[in-house]
């Protein structure tokens, strides 16, 4: 615990995020969250962030006075550039590059050095994001090598130190669920099944055992094989 370290969270309202908050207050004495709408094709995840937000107030109080400000940055001129399909109404497929449609180009990089400028006007030292290279879906921009050098041109750029935290990058989805597990128990994961969220498709009034979701998009199916592998189902 570094109660004098001050970080800023990238939080979508998927588990990944969700539980990368709750790794960044369980390790720093001020935490504060930044959200990002692109023109995503449905608004659930940006309504989950805000329940994850106030769940983990409300259940961890120990956490509760750690949290501080949330920002929410409309880059909606950006998500039109970039569109996908997770900014179409269009079937989840493989791209004639050899990645999926779901890859909106430069996300991560565009989130990042947001995220960075937010946190240099705020004096927040650590950067912490969700992204993960053992279980994804063939996006370049969450490998570790790109982070590396994100934070390498950020520390450039802002001329000061730039650390950005990867707490799950070597981690599958059963053991994220682990993590969840290990740093709030069953309070924690519970939590995360409930309110956050994760499917493509917005779906949000079928209920699973992994949370909440349509159950045979991309982003369903590896939650629910990480639950699975973690349950040892």
């Amino acid at each position: 615990m570094d109660h004098g370290a001050r970080a800023l969270v990238l939080l979508s309202g998927g588990q990944d995020s969700a539980a990368c908050l709750a790794w960044a207050l369980a390790r720093y004495g001020h935490v504060e969250t930044i959200g990002f709408t692109y023109g995503q094709r449905h608004s659930v995840e940006m309504d989950a962030r805000q329940r994850v937000r106030e769940q983990i107030a409300l259940g961890f109080p120990e956490w509760a006075g750690r949290l501080g400000e949330d920002i929410v940055v409309d880059l909606a001129g950006y998500g039109a550039l970039a569109e996908s399909a997770l900014t179409r109404d269009v079937a989840f497929e493989m791209g004639a590059r050899g990645l999926p449609n779901t890859f909106v180009p430069g996300r991560n990089l565009v989130f990042l050095t947001v995220a960075g400028a937010h946190a240099w006007r705020r004096g927040l030292t650590h950067i912490v994001t969700g992204v993960c290279q053992t279980d994804y879906s063939g996006y370049p921009d969450c490998r570790e090598d790109t982070i590396e050098a994100q934070a390498r041109a950020l520390s450039l750029g802002l001329d000061a130190p730039v650390t950005i935290e990867t707490p799950l990058m070597h981690l599958t989805k059963g053991e994220t669920w682990a993590l969840a597990q290990e740093l709030g128990g069953d309070a924690l994961v519970d939590l995360i099944v409930e309110h956050s969220h994760t499917c493509y498709r917005g779906v949000r009034d079928v209920r699973h055992e992994w949370g909440y979701g349509c159950g045979d998009c991309p982003a369903c199916k590896l939650r629910a094989n990480g639950w699975r592998d973690w349950r040892g189902a």
